[in-house]
């Protein structure tokens, strides 16, 4: 497998860590959130949110790198 074919695989596998990592964080955030600290939960949903504009785009590249020539 060269270079080429592993970039794609890769970046799949560093967005389905981020995906995760965003899911775990949100979690953290409802239980910080129900115990009194919603400032700090708006931060935090806040800072998340970049990852959420940024799915869409990330999404479609890989759709473009996996494509066989």
């Amino acid at each position: 497998m060269s270079n080429a074919d592993l970039l794609p695989s890769l970046l799949l596998k560093i967005n389905q860590n981020q995906l995760a990592l965003e899911a775990a964080i949100m979690e953290l955030t409802l239980w910080v959130e129900q115990h009194g600290a919603d400032e700090v939960g708006g931060n935090v949903r806040g800072a998340l949110e970049t990852i959420s504009e940024n799915e869409e785009f990330f999404n479609m590249t890989l759709a473009v790198l996996m494509t066989p020539e």
